[in-house]
């Protein structure tokens, strides 16, 4: 069989938050359902879908999910790059190379984990095809046939939250990820609410979204602990590792970067400056499935916490819920999915099978899930790009 990839399809998408996901969003400040400080409306997902083909046939997908006022690059800017940079890397080689793919790609594109990690995700996904086996049994096997979720609440009114955290928990949620970051007091309010309704039924994570400045996060987390919170997410500026690391050292609670967590460095870095007490992994960060590994095994060995968090379309979901799987032991929190509850459509044949406040390993080769073209078409924002060797 031949595993040369002979070409590259990318094609770049905008898929609408579901109505009612545009409408809770839209009551708090700036349409943003949070505390960040972006102008514009957050109103639906950004996406690159790769397509990594063979001669054969068989075909490897990945997902980049990005939105600008975190990731810094647009669909079209990823695009770009794989173009005129990364495809020469990939094109005529076997994705069974991802090692070297990997390497070439590093030492000649600085930055950019975006658009590396959306070629090493397809490569994994092509090698299941090839080998017809499942992801997870190429970095692991499987651990569990299903996993447990946490649900995201967009930052708003107490009383609003608690009502979206009850109809969740209704549905089978134990975890949920409360947006805050308004003012301590409100943050105070939340908590006390949320809490003293579902008592320690529940676990809680906080997510600030830069809220606040080094002095003022530590009276806010030390404000909500109290409550029991699982980790805090990114309290202040995504470029303030310093601030950071002040935080953390005089709060109980182990904080999370996000928005200012993109590549492997950044994250040793935060460790090493005490910054940080658990590694946050979505698809784009640090960057598909090899550098994941890397940065999972270094939380591992240095004692900290790991947590697998995401809102992207069926195919990224997937890849989380293969590493979940095959590292089911190593994962501290509950995986947190949330994109096929915020949008309209997961670009999926078959959806992924979600059930009360689960969900099961899909165990097709590769992801275990078909991409639907028609969906493809009907949100692309500009024709598929296509890359021959």
């Amino acid at each position: 069989m031949n595993s040369e990839i002979t070409n590259i399809k990318l094609t770049p998408l905008h898929v609408p938050f579901k109505e009612q996901v545009r409408k809770f969003m839209g009551e708090g400040k700036g349409g943003l359902g949070m505390a960040i400080a972006a102008e514009e409306a957050w109103l639906g997902g950004d996406i690159v879908i790769c397509q990594l083909e063979t001669k054969d046939g068989f075909v490897g997908v990945g997902e980049a999910f990005v939105w600008l006022p975190e990731s810094g690059v647009s669909p079209e800017q990823i695009i770009d790059a794989i173009k005129n940079c990364l495809a020469k890397y990939v094109l005529g080689k076997s994705p069974f190379n991802i090692e070297k793919i990997n390497h070439r790609m590093d030492i000649n594109l600085a930055l950019n984990e975006n658009a590396k990690g959306l070629l090493d995700m397809a490569c994994y996904d092509l090698m299941g095809k090839l080998t017809n086996n499942p992801v997870y049994n190429l970095i692991g096997g499987k651990f569990v046939d299903e996993i447990p979720l946490s649900a995201l609440i967009p930052l708003g009114s107490p009383m609003l939250m608690k009502g979206l955290v009850r109809a969740l928990y209704k549905d089978g949620y134990r975890s949920f990820r409360l947006k805050i970051g308004k003012n301590i007091q409100n943050d105070v309010e939340i908590l006390k609410t949320i809490r003293n309704t579902f008592g320690n039924e529940i676990r809680i994570r906080v997510d600030y979204n830069q809220a606040y400045n080094p002095f003022m996060a530590v009276r806010a987390i030390k404000a909500i602990e109290p409550y029991g919170i699982d980790y805090a997410e990114q309290p202040v500026n995504s470029s303030d590792y310093l601030g950071m690391a002040h935080v953390q050292k005089r709060v109980d609670t182990p904080l999370m970067a996000h928005e200012g967590f993109f590549s492997l460095k950044d994250f040793i870095t935060l460790v090493e400056l005490g910054a940080v007490g658990v590694l946050g992994i979505i698809s784009g960060r640090p960057g598909g499935i090899t550098k994941t590994l890397r940065a999972m095994n270094y939380a591992r060995m240095r004692g900290l916490g790991i947590v697998l968090h995401d809102q992207p379309l069926g195919i990224a979901s997937a890849m989380h819920i293969h590493l979940n799987t095959a590292f089911y032991n190593s994962i501290d929190y509950p995986t947190e999915l949330f994109g096929h509850q915020m949008m309209e459509d997961d670009l999926l044949v078959d959806p992924l099978n979600y059930e009360r406040g689960k969900v099961k390993v899909p165990d097709g080769p590769g992801w275990g899930v078909e991409l639907n073209q028609k969906a493809l078409e009907k949100y692309a924002t500009q024709p598929t790009i296509v890359l021959e060797k």
